[in-house]
């Protein structure tokens, strides 16, 4: 049983607003949310910190959406890590997966550095949303390929919002996760000239958001602290959590809508299907697959 103090600091995000309107800031707590894709991806160092950052990112930009609007980050570079996927809801789902999670980088060179994961790239936001029939695409070239400058670069390129943005996964010695989480500063049309500016400026020397969580700190305090001195009233909460919604039954309905050649294929020895997502994996009897070639012969006469 989670114990109340447990609780009480458990995962979620804020969303809040300058008393003036000109400025709202989100922030949010991952810090189950990225140990739960780490043991799920059997992730190396390297993935963690950067699926972690990629994760929070889009639970930030997530929280602005409505419903069970979706949207989803793809970063894809000629580093080692090749390709990020991750993709979060409004109502507080995250998931995500390194398409190299064992990636690593050699850190006996002075000169490496965490950009060097992804390297040279594209970062593409997919956005689904109500009353659109095709998801809204966009894309910018990586700009320094730690996922924070990318995300802030971002936004102002294809969102035209200038933000400031945080995102941190925090590392012990023994390479465990500590604490992980975000912040996201927009400014409002309404804006007075150079608020964003200032706020900007000041998280460059702003604690990092992984301590400020180790030392007790809260989303509220957090957000609070961001904004000072000006007063911020909260708008929303929610918790958040690492949650798929893949199931046997949908991979099921996915190998249905295959060709009968393709389904002949793979009658004689069953298939294993496994969720990029979450690495859930769902076997397919022989049995199953000769039903569903029967049935598609069937539709085709």
């Amino acid at each position: 049983m989670i114990s109340k103090e447990d609780f009480i600091h458990k995962d979620r995000i804020i969303k809040g607003i300058s008393d003036d309107g000109s400025i709202k800031i989100s922030v949010v707590k991952t810090t189950d949310v990225v140990k739960t894709a780490r043991k799920k991806h059997g992730l190396s160092l390297l993935n963690t910190v950067l699926l972690g950052r990629a994760m929070t990112g889009t639970m930030l930009m997530a929280s602005e959406l409505k419903g069970e609007e979706r949207i989803q980050m793809r970063l894809e570079g000629n580093g080692p890590v090749q390709l990020l996927v991750a993709e979060a809801n409004r109502v507080g789902e995250i998931r995500g997966y390194a398409q190299k999670p064992q990636a690593e980088l050699n850190y006996e060179n002075p000169d490496t550095d965490l950009s060097d994961g992804l390297g040279v790239g594209l970062l593409s936001v997919r956005k689904t949303l109500y009353n659109e029939a095709e998801p809204r695409t966009s894309s910018i070239e990586l700009v320094n390929g730690n996922i924070t400058d990318d995300l802030a670069y971002y936004m102002v390129q294809s969102e035209q919002v200038p933000s400031a943005v945080l995102l941190d996964v925090g590392m012990n010695k023994e390479g465990e996760v500590t604490e992980a989480g975000g912040l996201l500063i927009q400014r409002m049309p309404d804006a007075p000239e150079g608020a964003i500016e200032r706020l900007q400026e000041k998280l460059l020397d702003f604690d990092s958001i992984s301590s400020l969580f180790s030392e007790d700190y809260y989303i509220d305090d957090i957000m609070e602290k961001a904004m000072e001195p000006t007063k911020v009233k909260e708008l929303d909460r929610q918790p958040v959590d690492f949650f798929c919604r893949c199931s046997r039954k949908r991979f099921v309905s996915a190998l249905a809508m295959l060709g009968p050649d393709d389904l002949k294929e793979m009658k004689e020895e069953g298939q294993e299907l496994v969720c990029h997502f979450c690495n859930e994996q769902y076997h397919v009897s022989r049995e199953e697959i000769e039903e569903l070639f029967q049935q598609t012969k069937a539709k085709m006469n």
